[in-house]
Parts: structure tokens; C-alpha cells; sequence
């Protein structure tokens, strides 16, 4: 039992970057973090960490011991939930990554409809677009949107989100409403990437190289400006059906869409939490439901 309890201790402190972190979140002196350490390396005969004044830094044998020791604190943690009966009735604290826009629009209402499903869950929501290390950042889910760069993490495909053109009511009386594809060469076109539009119907995929004076990186910023009659935006379906609604934005080109875009829920292992768990299938089931 000892070696397991060190193998615990030898996780949180690769996790929190440092012995007193690991300390602090332990609520153990940080003399004792760094006297166990030192007594499991010399149980397997192995140095584990290479230390500094400011830092730790993990050795070959130390990254592999690492990966081993990780997935056996998490087999046993899932034990324990099992255990408890947490699988009926999750509870504890997600801390969950998202996009800002994203979040704010879509996330959130789905958020408040799963906390009333499991009033013993509690939320540390962290809305931001950068890459996150699920190792060294306290992290339990991480939801993304689009294609993910080559990595370790686990990514699990939630759903799609549709994508359209659309544009003000003062924009198409001003300009008029394209009546093809090619017509938006002629219009201002608000993008995210300096990049041709690629759009598709039943038959026929195009790529167009348009135009515009706004080039920017965030989704709330491009609906606010189509919002406002500077050009035609490509917008996610599901996040402007308010404003669809209202009249205050009118599809254009309806029969041409953009693709699809994935959404991912990502972790750092594929042994989640009963909570984390909960959350994935049931953003899952909404996703695919719309």
C-alpha cells in the first residue's frame, strides 16, 4: 500500500510541476513530498527526477514510470467511484475549457439544463481558444472546434456544427443579395483566415477567393459585424438562430453551405470521471440532436 500511495504522490507532483504544489494540494509539508519521492526512487533503484533551484524536469525512466503509475491512480480512482456509487449519482467539481464564443453562445444554455440534471456537480469554466497542457493545467475537459493538431490526448467527436452564409437586412438592401457563388467576389466579406471561401451544394464543391476590408480572428467580433451591414460572414448555424429569428440576419445563398466543422471533447486519458463522463454524452446527445 505504501508504494501505491507514493505512486499517487509521484503523479500530483509531475502534474503540479513542483513539489510544493503537489504539497499545497495534498495539505502535506513539502518536506515529506520531497522525502517519499526520494524513498520511492531509491525503492526501484531509479532517479525519477532531475531537480533544479526553480524546477523538476522528468528523466526517460522517469517519463515511462510516469505514464505507468498514472494509469494505475486512475484505475483506482475509478474503483473508488464505483464504489461510492458515483456512476448513479456523479458529484465534485469539472473544470471545463472552452471557446469563448462558443461558450457563451451554445455551451451555455445546454450547461444550465445538465446542472439541473446533477445538482451535485460543480463547474470552474475556463472560456479560451489556446492549446492547454491536460498534464500540467488543473483541466478535466477541454471542448475544440475544428481540426486538432497531432497529440496524445484522447479527442472524442461530439458532433458538427453546420455552417451558412448570412447578412443583415441594411447590408443586402445596400448591396443587393448575391444570386450565385461568384456574385460574392463582388461583396464584402467579413472572414476569420486569409483564405478562399469553399462552399458546396447537392452537386458541385467551389473555392472562392473573396474579399474584404475585415479580416479577424473571433466569431463573436465577425456575427457583431454582420450584425451591423459590413459584408456577408460565414456563421455557425446554431449559434445565430436568435438573430435568424428576429429578421436580424437573412441567409444568403441558402442552397450553398460551408463544411461542417467538428467538435471535440478532449481529455487527458480515456479514463475519465463518472462526472466528466456524464458531461461528454450528454453534450454528445445534444450536439447530434441538433
Amino acid at each position: 500500500m505504501k508504494l501505491l500511495n507514493d505512486m499517487a504522490l509521484f503523479v500530483e507532483v509531475i502534474k503540479a510541476n513542483s513539489f510544493r504544489g503537489a504539497a499545497e494540494a495534498l495539505g502535506i509539508p513539502n518536506s515529506t513530498v520531497s522525502r517519499r519521492i526520494a524513498e520511492l526512487e531509491r525503492r526501484i533503484g531509479l532517479r525519477l527526477l532531475n531537480r533544479t533551484t526553480r524546477r523538476i524536469e522528468l528523466t526517460e525512466g522517469g517519463r515511462l514510470y510516469f505514464e505507468r503509475c498514472r494509469r494505475i491512480v486512475d484505475e483506482a480512482r475509478l474503483a473508488h467511484e464505483e464504489i461510492s456509487e458515483l456512476v448513479d449519482n456523479p458529484s465534485g467539481l469539472i473544470r471545463l475549457s472552452m471557446p469563448t464564443d462558443f461558450g457563451v453562445v451554445y455551451l451555455a444554455p445546454l450547461l444550465a439544463e445538465f446542472a439541473e440534471r446533477y445538482p451535485q456537480i460543480q463547474f470552474d469554466l475556463d472560456l479560451t481558444p489556446k492549446r492547454l497542457d491536460l498534464i500540467r493545467e488543473p483541466v478535466d475537459l477541454v471542448i475544440r472546434i475544428g481540426t486538432l493538431p497531432d497529440s496524445q490526448l484522447i479527442a472524442r467527436p461530439l458532433g458538427t456544427l453546420r455552417r451558412s452564409l448570412f447578412a443583415s437586412p441594411g447590408y443586402l438592401a445596400r448591396y443587393g443579395m448575391p444570386a450565385s457563388p461568384a456574385a460574392l467576389l463582388q461583396h464584402q466579406c467579413l472572414r476569420m483566415l486569409d483564405a478562399p471561401w469553399v462552399l458546396h451544394d447537392t452537386q458541385q464543391k467551389i473555392s472562392l477567393a473573396v474579399q474584404g476590408r475585415f479580416l479577424l480572428n473571433n466569431i463573436g467580433m465577425l456575427r457583431r459585424l454582420a450584425l451591423l451591414g459590413q459584408g456577408v460572414a460565414m456563421l455557425v448555424d446554431e449559434m445565430i438562430g436568435e438573430d435568424l429569428a428576429q429578421g436580424r440576419l437573412h441567409r444568403v445563398l441558402p442552397d450553398w453551405k460551408a463544411e461542417d466543422l467538428p467538435v471535440y471533447a478532449i481529455t487527458e486519458t480515456r479514463l475519465v470521471p463518472a462526472k466528466v463522463r456524464v458531461l461528454i454524452d450528454f453534450l454528445t446527445d445534444q450536439l447530434r440532436r441538433d
